[in-house]
């Protein structure tokens, strides 16, 4: 049996420098749509902020939209999702993950998030391109509840379940776009403990 190769010292700074790269890239695209609007920046305007080429963005970004839109859903909500302990409630679960996942988030990245969602509510070429994105995360939340239910993803209540959830996801959304200051994580959180009490009123 042969032991895998160590990666070599000039892949990992190949490495770090493609994601230093590509941060940029996005950091000056956001800063640009902040200041003069999604559809008025052109790729070539973000490529001279970010001092790369137009084909460089590309590279990165194959298209416009790709600078705001993910290509899925967030790994490490997922991971701790499945680190939660088995007797909690899916619900529950779900709450500590989002939780786990976000709270070390730095204010820039907070931020970043913010205008993202913004971005995505407010731009209909960028709702329409997220359709995809938001269709799998349902899916995957659908496949991860019902594996700790003991359910099949597609049963009549899991996809009840991961609809409450994806409701109340949109709503905070919703209020975060139109208020930079709320704290979103804790809007969520409190939100989706009134869906875990039942929405009592």
């Amino acid at each position: 049996m042969t032991a895998s190769p160590e990666p070599s010292p000039a892949s990992g700074l190949r490495a770090k420098k493609k994601a230093k790269t590509r941060s940029e890239i996005r950091r000056q695209a956001l800063r640009l749509f902040a200041t003069q609007g999604y559809e008025s920046t052109t790729v070539e305007q973000i490529a001279e902020a970010a001092e790369v080429s137009p084909s460089t963005v590309f590279r990165y970004f194959p298209t416009k939209e790709k600078l705001v839109v993910s290509d899925g859903y967030a790994p490490e909500v997922v991971e701790a999702f499945r680190a939660q302990p088995a007797e909690l409630s899916p619900l529950r679960a779900v709450r500590e993950a989002i939780r786990t996942a976000f709270a070390g988030l730095s204010g820039e990245e907070v931020a970043q998030r913010r205008q993202l969602q913004e971005l995505v509510l407010t731009v209909p070429e960028l709702w329409a391109a997220s359709l995809g994105n938001i269709k799998q995360t349902q899916h995957v939340l659908a496949e991860l509840v019902a594996e700790r239910a003991g359910h099949a993803p597609e049963d009549a209540e899991v996809r009840s379940f991961t609809g409450a959830v994806f409701g109340v996801l949109l709503e905070v959304w919703l209020r975060w776009a139109e208020n930079p200051d709320l704290n979103a994580l804790e809007a969520l959180d409190q939100s989706l403990a009134h869906l875990e009490a039942g929405l009592p009123l």
